[in-house]
């Protein structure tokens, strides 16, 4: 097998590629294994489908080293190859994704990765594009479109772009104009909302669980609306949504809507964004699918 690791060279303010490397010279495999470093954004994805594509014949595991978007371009471009498996060495500012299987420290080991079994893993399908862990939009939007800016800015993300995304959204995105149907049942009538989060995963934004009971192999949808409220209640309620207590917190009684779903179709107005694993997207309206089992996950023991 061939060991594939695609670098985004900016990951850990630039240091983790002489880490990775370091790794793979004290590996038992480093005969097979093989570096590419990312020239832009996409890259990963159009650099994966081309390996598998030349490679058709052979089994190979790609490793993104990165933050979540090089994980998922990563992955975007393995899906559909029957020969391909993926791993990851998580090195971005959030490493939202490997949350839910038991933190980044567990898949910084190089010869590990090398090492370790394959697991089947479900992406959220929609339209051509694929998502490992968490489409979701309203007021998360918001703050995914000020930690890009930040990213475009600085090249990289922060907590201090989370911070301030955050700040910004609470002025502009407490009532967002959207509709969101799972499995054909409409969840907010008045077509209106906070927040919604459709998840395969179970982190997003650095710290919050906004999914707790996501399983990335049960070919289930998680579905989470969260309706407008008061700046104030927001507050008062911030810290039991972060730490994943919400679905059962009695204060989040009247407030959120949850499902589980294969199916979530979202309809809103001209200008409407969504978060594709941090991608901004604009596109009013778009569909949302479970794929079963779409990728074999390498995680370390």
């Amino acid at each position: 097998m061939k060991f594939v690791f695609v670098i985004n060279p900016f990951a850990g303010e630039g240091k983790a590629e002489q880490t990775i490397r370091d790794g793979i010279e004290k590996s038992s495999q480093k005969e097979n294994c093989e570096i590419y470093l990312t020239k832009a954004v996409g890259d990963a994805t159009v650099f994966v489908k081309k390996w598998c594509e030349e490679h058709p014949d052979e089994e190979v595991r790609f490793f993104a080293c990165g933050g979540d978007g090089t994980i998922n371009e990563v992955f975007n471009g393995a899906v559909g190859f029957s020969k391909a498996q993926v791993g990851c060495y998580p090195c971005g500012s959030g490493n939202d994704f490997v949350k839910a299987f038991g933190g980044a420290d567990k898949f910084m080991d190089i010869q590990k990765l090398i090492d370790a079994p394959v697991q089947k893993l479900d992406l959220l399908k929609v339209g051509d594009r694929y998502s490992n862990n968490v489409v979701n939009f309203g007021f998360d939007t918001t703050v995914a479109i000020t930690i890009n800016e930040e990213r475009e800015k600085t090249g990289h993300g922060n907590k201090n772009a989370y911070t301030k995304g955050v700040v910004r959204a609470l002025i502009k995105s407490m009532n967002n104009k959207f509709k969101v149907f799972a499995d054909g049942e409409l969840l907010n009538p008045k077509g209106s909302a906070l927040l919604c989060t459709v998840a395969n995963g179970q982190y997003v934004g650095g710290s919050f669980k906004c999914a707790p009971r996501a399983k990335t192999d049960d070919g289930i949808i998680e579905v989470c609306l969260v309706h407008p409220i008061s700046r104030l209640k927001f507050v008062k309620l911030l810290g039991s949504y972060t730490a994943g207590n919400h679905l059962d917190d009695p204060n989040f009684k009247e407030v959120i809507v949850y499902r589980q779903a294969k199916q979530v179709e979202v309809v809103a107005e001209d200008g409407f964004a969504y978060s594709l694993d941090g991608e901004i997207i604009y596109e009013k309206n778009f569909t949302v699918e479970i794929v079963p089992g779409a990728l074999n996950f390498a995680v370390p023991e």
